[in-house]
């Protein structure tokens, strides 16, 4: 992510345009590192989240509502005690770190009124929010640093706040004319940026060496004089920028299917047209957005990890149990030898006498060729054939059950296979539960406790709008699927599923108008592509055909289907705006 020194100056500046002279109205810890402000100004009301987790450290105004624990940890009362009611009188970014510092002034408990500071460092996962005193005194953190862990710099209470170590880099509101980059070291442009010049990230580094040269992968050491002298003239610029406070916030996302990638307080333009770069009225609305999406996904992990712990397991065995039953019918290919054996055994009782080891015959099946076959000498000549006959026996009978036990397996494997898929594109917590009792009902996952029958409530699968108006609706997992295929979808509307890789089942809904558009069709195909395992990929090849042409067999698993007379379509997974 792109939460560098620029992107916190932005930050700065919205924040302290909207809160100065606000009051705190409310303080929360919804996370162990986290805390949220409300405050209340003349005009509206602002609820500013401060994270200091290692994962996702900021902060950002948000519309978002988290649940609270019923018992304020010991941070967030110290916060109230010192910090309730108080009024915000400043918010400057501390020289040019990842620093904000907010000053609230407050009256203490004994009347007299006094001016005590949050000061929130985003910096990775040494990220922190410490509140002082007027006297930069530490009061307390919501991490506390001793020397165990930092021999360098103790955050603890009583203790002078001070700044974390500086770099030894030129901060990029400092860059002149004159600063001096060493373009001998073999490392490429951007990196070359980043060891020289603080308070940037990787994506500011690259959007600068591209605005100078219209790429990314430039190495430094290739640089005659004129291209140096380029690319610090870009860097001066775009330090003026900075300065100058002239901030294009944005977000970036894939174009291929519209994943946000990355967010950035400047105009980004490197990525051309592999990403699609949104301006966002402002960087605190990026962010919120951005961290939202990724808490989201992170709560569907967790959420899933006994779900898809389970599958893979349930895969493994499935894919174990093919292996052996094929196995099982390779062997089973030599089956008639046994017969041939015993017969030739049989028909040369004569021949054999007790304790041979083994005999020779023709055999009258193969132009009377001449065949040796072992003998036990512990058995009798008669005992030997039968000893043939039953392997012959045993071997047909483990081919016909390890056939239809291999259609079952196969079946299975291909219904693991999607439901894994639908686990991977879950979107909510209430698709997880559908997938849960999905299973329940198959018998992977046991019943803890008898559950009261409910009326069975309707699927509701995804619903898309065409470009050219028509009604796309996509299942969400296998019972969804079903209901699309079987009962939503009348005989002549349009059914998409990938070819041979596990997904969604997808459909036009057709009506009155019977004229599909291509448009519609490659649109259809994308979505399919998109709820899918291939997700990822492109060029994905997509099956389609009139719902007529898709079967359910009797009895099968749910989403399985046979279809014939289709049409394959190769089309980059992308999603559309319900």
């Amino acid at each position: 992510m792109a939460l560098d020194a620029v992107c916190i100056k932005a930050l700065c500046g919205e924040i302290s345009k909207k809160i100065i002279n606000g009051r705190i109205d409310k303080i929360h810890q919804p996370e162990r590192d986290e805390i949220t402000l409300n405050i209340r100004t003349f005009t509206d009301n602002y609820k500013l989240v401060i994270s200091a987790g290692s994962a996702n450290p900021r902060i950002h105004f948000t519309s978002r509502q988290k649940k609270n624990p019923v018992t304020a940890p010991m941070f967030c009362m110290l916060l109230r005690k010192h910090l309730g009611s108080g009024k915000i009188i400043n918010v400057e970014q501390m020289g040019f770190e990842r620093i904000i510092k907010i000053s609230v002034e407050s009256y203490d408990e004994l009347g007299d009124l006094t001016v005590k500071h949050i000061i929130a460092e985003i910096m990775g996962r040494n990220s922190n929010i410490i509140l002082v005193n007027s006297d930069m005194k530490i009061i307390d953190s919501i991490k506390r640093v001793d020397a165990a862990v930092s021999s360098v710099r103790q955050v603890l209470p009583g203790l002078d706040y001070v700044l974390p170590p500086a770099q030894q880099r030129t901060p990029l509101t400092s860059v002149t004319n004159d600063t001096e980059l060493d373009f001998s070291l073999p490392q490429t442009a951007d990196r070359l940026l980043m060891n020289t010049v603080s308070g940037i990230s990787p994506l500011t580094a690259r959007e600068i060496v591209y605005r100078a040269f219209g790429r990314t992968d430039v190495p430094a050491p290739e640089l005659n004089l004129n291209k140096q002298s380029a690319l610090k003239a870009e860097l001066v610029r775009f330090a003026a920028e900075v300065a100058a406070e002239n901030f294009s916030p944005c977000v970036i996302r894939e174009s291929s299917t519209g994943k946000m990638l990355d967010f950035s307080a400047v105009e980004i333009r490197q990525y051309e047209s592999l990403a699609e770069v949104t301006p966002s009225l402002s960087l605190s609305e990026a962010l919120d957005d951005f961290y939202n999406i990724r808490d989201m996904h992170e709560r569907m992990r967790q959420k899933s990890a006994d779900i898809i712990k389970l599958l893979n397991n349930a895969r493994d065995r499935a894919a174990k149990k093919i292996t052996i039953l094929e196995r099982t019918l390779k062997d089973a290919e030599n089956k008639d030898i046994y017969k041939l054996k015993g017969e030739l055994i049989t028909s040369n009782l004569y021949r054999i006498n007790e304790g041979d080891t083994e005999l020779k015959a023709e055999n009258y099946y193969d132009n009377m060729n001449e065949i040796t076959i072992a003998l036990s000498p512990q058995l009798s000549p008669s005992l030997n054939a039968q000893k043939y006959f039953k392997k012959y026996n045993k071997a047909k009978t483990a081919e016909t059950e390890a056939a239809k036990q291999l259609e079952g397996a196969r079946e299975e494997l291909e219904y693991i296979e999607s439901t894994l898929a639908a686990v991977e594109n879950a979107e909510s917590e209430t698709d997880i539960n559908e997938i849960r009792a999905e299973l329940a009902r198959e018998g992977y996952i046991k019943r803890r406790t008898q559950q009261k029958r409910r009326a069975k409530s309707k699927p509701e699968p995804m619903h898309f709008v065409s470009s050219d108006g028509f009604d796309i609706y996509v299942g969400k997992n296998n019972t969804q699927n079903d209901y699309v295929t079987t009962r939503l979808a009348n005989s002549s509307d349009i059914w998409f599923h990938t070819k041979n890789i596990p997904g969604s089942h997808t459909i036009i809904k057709l009506g009155v108008d019977k004229n599909v558009p291509r448009s519609t069709i490659a649109e259809a195909a994308q979505l399919a592509a998109y709820y899918s395992k291939a997700r990822a990929s492109s060029q994905v090849p997509v099956d389609y055909t009139q719902i007529k042409n898709v079967k359910k067999p009797s009895g099968a698993k749910p989403g399985k289907v046979i279809y014939n007379s289709y049409n394959t379509i190769y089309v980059t997974p992308k999603s559309l705006k319900g």
